[in-house]
């Protein structure tokens, strides 16, 4: 997802021995903490907290505030991400046996300190940050939790996933001058962002095998509906704004998302299923570029959103993103 046509990222690197998506046993700690956070991931992540600050404040500015609610955020996804290997460990060790955990590069008890940690970090963050925040970060807290440590492998899973970047976004937001949460709004950008997360976690449910065809037209129907409810949004953008560039770039990103899901449903294999998660978790800066859009004249600040692609794609090539 170049910077701003998403389409051809994961085509470019065709070699499958250089695929990422490959785990296999090599590199040391470092490399391992980093695979173990899905470091290009947590871009996708930073992005609601880039949208949110904007959609409230419409600058960048106190950015101490801003700063302090990107690190929040980073804290709770890599927190979240370290605890998804823990509690699927023993399930990684016969069918990911390459990653950190399973492979020992780094031990379970490690990993469990280091998630608890940057919880607690975050925490403390966001109670200084005031009620607001802190009240988002520990519901963010209780749905991370909740997924990877007791509903992952139930029907609820990709429904607690989507509220978690439901939250996410509400983060981003909890510092608004007004001191209005619940919301419009945030609470529609959040509720569609959430139910386009919802449906990716459904289609990736079976990633590491022939996924089901019928899980991925469900999985599909709920990423549309979740895209529809963002073009709704945007159609609803002031006149005296521009509508017509981030109806464009929604479109385009739609219509790329359409050809995987289809290319995934046609070829059910790993591969293709896991190149389409890629490329819908790479699409998700562009979504959250495209609000910012369609609420400020200022072409820096979807720039600015846009520009965290760079180190999503980059970093992408080297470290999995699922």
């Amino acid at each position: 997802m170049s910077e701003l046509s998403p389409a051809e990222i994961p085509d470019s690197n065709p070699d499958e021995a250089s695929d990422p998506s490959v785990e296999v046993r090599r590199g040391g700690t470092g490399l391992a903490l980093l695979q173990l956070v899905r470091l290009p991931t947590v871009f996708t992540a930073m992005s609601d907290i880039f949208m949110g600050f904007l959609l409230t404040h419409g600058t960048y500015e106190p950015l101490r505030d801003f700063g302090l609610l990107l690190i929040v955020s980073v804290c709770h996804y890599w927190s979240g991400m370290i605890l998804n290997d823990y509690f699927d460990r023993d399930v990684d060790a016969r069918e990911r046996p390459g990653r950190p955990i399973p492979s020992g590069r780094i031990s379970a008890r490690t990993a469990l300190r280091l998630a608890v940690t940057l919880n607690g970090t975050g925490l403390a963050i966001a109670a200084m940050l005031g009620t607001n925040t802190l009240l988002i970060a520990g519901l963010l807290t209780l749905a991370v939790w909740l997924y990877d440590g007791t509903l992952k492998k139930t029907p609820l899973a990709p429904v607690l996933m989507g509220s978690c970047r439901f939250l996410n976004v509400l983060l981003g937001a909890s510092l608004s001058p007004t001191g209005e949460l619940w919301c419009l709004p945030q609470l529609h950008i959040a509720g569609a962002l959430g139910l386009y997360i919802c449906g990716v976690t459904l289609f990736a449910r079976q990633e590491a095998s022939i996924s089901n065809r019928g899980k991925l037209v469900a999985a599909a129907f709920v990423i549309n509906l979740g895209l529809a409810a963002l073009m709704g949004f945007i159609l609803q953008t002031p006149l005296h704004l521009d509508r017509n560039t981030p109806i464009a770039v929604l479109a385009v990103v739609t219509l790329t998302i359409l050809r995987r899901l289809v290319r995934a449903m046609m070829d059910p294999s790993p591969q293709t299923v896991q190149t389409g998660v890629k490329l819908m978790l790479l699409s998700y800066v562009m979504l959250n570029a495209t609000i910012v859009m369609s609420t400020t004249r200022d072409t820096l600040y979807p720039l600015s959103v846009i520009a965290l692609l760079a180190p999503a794609v980059f970093l992408a090539r080297r470290i999995p993103m699922t």
